[in-house]
């Protein structure tokens, strides 16, 4: 495969945005590809790629220099996530993801400087590994509704409550924890962020989940039973919690949306090539207009999305306030993956029915872009609130 340094993609990127989309293509050709087939199979990514990710300066891309990172921009993290959509597996690009983007901006935007010091260094390196957990069996989307207690107790909070659907729950080392500290109550000044580490006594994880799709990352149901840690554990200030939450899911969207386009992008190169070799009625399925055309409708959906994610993601590095746009991509990008990866499986025909194809694969991963990170009917409700 040629890596030929190809065109900016957009005039919002840098060269440096560029190189760093190199490097992760040969990444990913040289040492995912090859071995995501038995991370399917395993339920996870090893730590020996991660930490090499580390290594290579992928997980620290947008946190500060001197621990590790690169101090880079928004666009840099559309890159990365772009560019792990593209690599087929989901799961993979998932777990990766939660890491850098969902799980450790809370320490990075609220840390103090000794909880800085503490983890930051092998959150950059990936010796350890992040989860955020804020879902509940009855409150997904509803962070209000949370249920998960952290009562003050001398120089302790005691955690009590349980989280679902956390994704690297199984194996995180870290884990960013909202908790209920400011009594009963839907009040978003309810909520605050705690930092627990694997092997506290009272946090366990209660079961490994088996998902629909993203079958190399894993997923746990976490309980918390009388979890007892220290008071400098508080992420942040004391009921400011749900607004740290508010703050990332602004970012998480954005990275998500940056996925779903890498996945939909990779999805129409893979179904252009077989359609063009798939013989079929005395010619090829491309010689059959009907496809030529959905596919260039398809195409061209995806490069309006594209633009309107590197514009936000460009507002977002400049400090404006870009809820509205940010909706819009998260929306319209987890709608759109589905709608491209229904139409290339059809345009596989049985072939991409098949277990283990690449587009079958990629159809059940793209399946949750329209539900994780906030639900299309969520962030449709965020949009027509600002209109």
């Amino acid at each position: 495969m040629s890596h030929a340094k190809a065109a900016p993609a957009s005039p919002f990127f840098t060269p440096e945005h560029e190189q760093l989309r190199d490097s992760l293509r040969r990444f990913i050709e040289g040492e995912v590809k090859p071995h995501g087939d038995q991370w399917e199979k395993d339920g996870m990514v090893p730590r020996a790629t991660l930490r090499e990710m580390g290594e290579l300066g992928f997980l620290g891309i947008r946190f500060p220099e001197r621990f590790g990172g690169s101090a880079m921009d928004t666009l840099a993290t559309v890159v990365l996530a772009e560019e792990l959509g593209r690599s087929t597996y989901g799961g993979y690009a998932v777990t990766v993801l939660v890491h850098t983007d969902m799980a450790a901006p809370h320490l990075n935007n609220a840390g103090s400087e000794a909880q800085l010091a503490k983890y930051m260094p092998s959150i950059c390196s990936g010796e350890r590994i992040a989860a955020v957990a804020m879902t509940e069996p009855d409150a997904g989307s509803d962070l209000q509704g949370m249920r998960t207690t952290a009562v003050r107790d001398g120089d302790h909070y005691v955690l009590n409550g349980s989280k679902i659907y956390i994704t690297n729950g199984v194996h995180a080392d870290l884990c960013f924890v909202a908790a209920k500290t400011g009594g009963a109550g839907r009040s978003a000044k309810t909520i605050s962020m705690f930092i627990v580490e694997k092997g506290t006594p009272g946090f366990r994880v209660a079961r490994a989940l088996s998902k629909h799709g993203w079958l190399s990352s894993d997923t746990a149901e976490l309980v918390f039973e009388d979890c007892r840690i220290p008071a400098e554990n508080l992420l942040g200030e004391e009921n400011r919690g749900f607004y740290a939450l508010a703050r990332n899911l602004q970012n998480e969207r954005i990275v998500l949306g940056g996925q779903a386009l890498g996945e939909a992008s990779k999805a129409l190169e893979v179904t252009v090539e077989y359609v063009k070799q798939r013989k079929a009625f005395g010619g090829v399925l491309w010689d059959k207009q009907a496809i030529r055309h959905r596919i260039a409708e398809l195409a061209s959906k995806v490069e309006a999305a594209r633009q309107l994610l590197y514009y936000t993601a460009w507002r977002d590095a400049r400090g404006d306030q870009v809820v509205k746009e940010v909706s819009m991509v998260k929306a319209l990008c987890g709608e759109l993956v589905n709608e491209v990866m229904y139409e290339c499986l059809q345009f596989h025909g049985g072939f991409g029915y098949m277990r283990d194809t690449i587009i079958e694969r990629m159809t059940r991963d793209a399946r949750v872009q329209s539900i994780g990170g906030g639900a299309s009917e969520v962030m449709l409700e965020e949009i027509a609130k600002r209109l």
